[in-house]
């Protein structure tokens, strides 16, 4: 939120009235249970388990370029560096080419509020406003009513990219799909039974997921990790380096080359523009959420360089703070158009931020309550949220063979549950039904596209060496 990115009339977007979520059928859970079962007619459940790439299929190399259009032109080789380290940390980074491979497979016809980049890294913990730690998908940049199987497929895929990232045989990366999709079937099912509210307000308690590790060792150190991060404070775990200048300015230190203040712009000097920009994303909170954040005053913006997708989009980190002392992070976002729109249609929302926004809203059982959006300068869409509040990520790359299905349950486990809360749980259940079938397939289709994701990769490397496109590796 410096200059030339944010507008100092930026207006929030207006509330739309509809909605972006299907119509529900009121037939009893068994007769939806019977129509989806019927669907396997028409949508086979073995006809998920083919990838073959089209003779039309578009040069991947040529999508990751359209996916840099209007990113910050000096990040983009920071991006391409960051996906060139692995075949696994290249697959995070490719969500608009398997967007447009998926849109080729075969699908029920039954939509969901999608993910839009369901792998593995894209799940974690957070705590709720009670300061309860829960489980549940936490990157929702690319959320979009779309088919459900796709975000299953490349939540598959991603174990299989993740495994053989960590020297596991195809085996094994079979077995954790298989182990993944009878964890989304089975609670898919499970879900389907409760009553409406019930479900609404269920949740996966980061506990309960630990203490029913079978593995003694893993439900030891998944209880250690849970009791430190929350006697972590905010502060502490994201920016220990918040300095006080000679003029008494409170301001975060740079940690080249993933947080920078914008050029020019001194530390801890706020531009009116941020000010205006802060002002107009609190109209879009809900009563009462504007009214605690007037507690609190800008001290500093710089800008962070996130992940591996989003590396080049402009991303800001605030920091406010009240007249005690009392820090608090605030991440304000761009947010572009969905990899999905193309292939599943139009965002009803004017505003990507706020299409974001709903995404979050209607796919966690919690979300954060500081979530809001606005527009910046040049029309960029922004949504915002509270940074971190004992957000805990798994390091995958460390992952041996019972870790890998430990977490595959609980990503199966999430997904199910997001799913459910945007679609109908009874006719995909239906679906589904109680056999492997459904999970030998996907399992069949991960294989196949961690073989497709190798490929690409190795053209994304020529085009690297090539000088084609151009990167940055960090050391």
């Amino acid at each position: 939120m410096g200059k030339k990115i944010i507008a100092p009339d930026a207006k929030p977007a207006r509330q739309e009235s509809r909605t972006d979520t299907p119509l529900f059928s009121q037939a009893p859970r068994s007769g939806r249970y019977e129509e989806g079962k019927q669907l396997r007619k028409s949508c086979p459940r073995s006809s998920h388990a083919k990838w073959k790439s089209a003779a039309s299929r578009p040069d991947p190399v040529d999508l990751i370029i359209e996916s840099n259009n209007d990113r910050i032109p000096n990040l983009v080789p920071l991006r391409h560096g960051r996906m060139g380290r692995s075949p696994f940390t290249f697959y995070r980074g490719t969500a608009l080419t398997m967007a447009s491979d998926l849109s080729g497979t075969p699908v029920t016809g039954i939509k969901v509020q999608a993910c839009g980049d369901a792998h593995l890294c894209n799940f974690g913990a957070f705590a709720t406003p009670e300061r309860n730690v829960i489980f549940s998908i936490n990157d929702l940049d690319e959320t979009l009513p779309a088919p459900w199987e796709w975000d299953v497929k490349r939540l598959g895929a991603s174990f299989v990219v993740a495994c053989r990232n960590n020297n596991l045989s195809d085996n094994v990366a079979r077995d954790t799909v298989t182990e993944l999709v009878r964890s989304y079937r089975e609670n898919m099912n499970a879900y389907s039974e409760m009553r409406t509210m019930e479900l609404w307000h269920y949740s996966l308690g980061a506990d309960q997921l630990v203490s029913k590790l079978k593995d003694p060792e893993l439900k030891r150190r998944g209880l250690k990790r849970l009791e430190k991060e929350r006697a972590r404070s905010i502060a502490e775990e994201m920016f220990p380096q918040i300095v006080k200048g000679s003029d008494n300015s409170i301001f975060i230190q740079d940690q080249l080359p993933s947080i920078f203040h914008w050029e020019n712009h001194v530390p801890g000097q706020v531009v009116q523009e941020s000010v205006d920009t802060f002002e107009d994303y609190k109209k879009s909170l809900p009563p009462g959420f504007g009214h605690l954040l007037s507690r609190y005053s800008i001290k500093d913006v710089v800008i962070k360089v996130v992940g591996v997708g989003s590396v080049g989009t402009v991303c800001w980190v605030i920091l406010l703070m009240t007249g005690d002392g009392d820090p608090l992070f605030i991440q304000a976002k761009e947010a572009r158009k969905s990899v999905l729109e193309a292939y599943a249609g139009k965002s009803i929302y004017r505003n990507n931020g706020q299409r974001v926004v709903y995404g979050y809203r209607l796919m966690q059982p919690y979300s954060d309550p500081f979530l809001g959006w606005t527009v910046g300068q040049g029309g960029r869409h922004l949504f915002f949220r509270q940074l971190r509040d004992i957000k805990i990520s798994v390091k995958v790359e460390t992952f041996e063979k019972p870790e890998m299905f430990g977490y595959a349950d609980w990503c199966g486990q999430a997904l199910a549950l997001s799913h459910a809360r945007s679609g109908d749980a009874a006719m995909l259940s239906g679906y589904m039904g109680s056999n492997d079938t459904f999970d030998q397939a996907i399992a069949d289709f991960s294989l196949a596209y961690a073989d497709q994701n190798e490929k690409d990769y190795a053209s994304f490397k020529k085009a690297i060496k090539s000088g084609r496109i151009e990167a940055e590796f960090e050391e």
